[in-house]
């Protein structure tokens, strides 16, 4: 996989199409990298006239990881923020979207689609704030402005989420990483063996680094609600949320659309907060509209 030098570190990527069409970055979420975009939505938004830049946010795949921050007490973290405080996380996100913003610049790209999923559209939505020059459209599935009072996640689904495998082996982080899956799906179709060949190509292509993605989740946690700011956005926007998305409940995306001025909610049934072949037509369509659009080409 090739790599850049951007924002200090080495940042991995994937670009599929032309380098001459409009561009679709792709922010992935909490310990996922660029492997957890299906290659199906990739292509198919290739297929609607646009170059998908995919990549590995920092702690994840192989983009830089940041062993000497070590590991943080997420507890306290999380006690400080309900007791109104300002948790200082290793990094915040912002500087995950400053990642982003650098691998534009480093690809030579002035001006991006920006789509992220979880924690990746929380990513995207802080690109879109404090970059909004570098900001063609915003789509932000599955995740959150952060505002204070949400419904929060479904503790089961929490659990499976955060649970740790037995042992760093393939087997046992497979088990771990289907059942997690299963516990936060919505109910669209989707076989073991499908699940199995989607998260496998990530547990090979990334490190078992639960440390990193406790990093990750530090930055979650340590966030400033956004709502207030995404008021003022004036990017074309998309918020893409599953009707049974237990991580996220729907309020989450409700609240996402009804803070971007202008935003449309596409609230997607039997979605979770998952990725399915089965629900991939349906994003293409969804996001290929909004940067044609974008663009002047529909």
């Amino acid at each position: 996989m090739p790599s850049v030098r951007a924002n200090g570190i080495d940042i991995a990527f994937e670009s599929l199409g032309r380098e001459s069409d409009p561009t679709i970055l792709l922010i992935h979420g909490l310990a996922t990298p660029l492997t957890g975009w299906p290659d199906s939505l990739c292509d198919g938004l290739v297929g609607r006239g646009f170059r998908v830049v995919r990549f590995d946010n920092r702690d994840i795949g192989r983009s830089t990881f940041f062993a000497e921050l070590g590991i943080p007490d997420l507890g306290a973290l999380m006690a400080t923020a309900q007791a109104g405080g300002r948790p200082v996380p290793p990094y915040p996100l912002e500087a995950m979207a400053a990642d982003a913003v650098g691998l534009l610049d480093a690809l030579g790209i002035a001006r991006a689609h920006v789509a992220g999923a979880s924690m990746g559209g929380m990513i995207a939505q802080l690109v879109a704030l404090d970059h909004p020059g570098r900001t063609a459209s915003l789509v932000s599935i599955m995740s959150t402005t952060a505002r204070r009072g949400l419904p929060p996640a479904k503790p089961e689904a929490m659990r499976a989420l955060m649970a740790m495998p037995a042992s760093p082996g393939r087997a046992d982080r497979l088990a771990t990483a289907i059942a997690a899956i299963k516990a936060i799906s919505g109910s669209a179709p989707q076989s073991d063996a499908e699940l199995a060949a989607y998260l496998g190509r990530s547990i090979d292509y990334t490190p078992f680094d639960p440390p990193a993605a406790g990093r990750h989740m530090a930055a979650i946690i340590a966030a400033a609600p956004r709502n207030e700011r995404l008021e003022g956005l004036r990017v074309p926007a998309l918020v893409i949320h599953g009707a049974e998305d237990p991580i996220m409940p729907p309020a989450h995306g409700e609240d996402t659309a009804r803070s971007i001025p202008g935003a449309k909610l596409l609230m997607v049934p039997d979605m979770g907060h998952d990725f399915k072949e089965a629900l991939m037509p349906i994003w293409i369509e969804a996001i290929g509209d909004l940067a044609a659009k974008a663009e002047g080409k529909s």
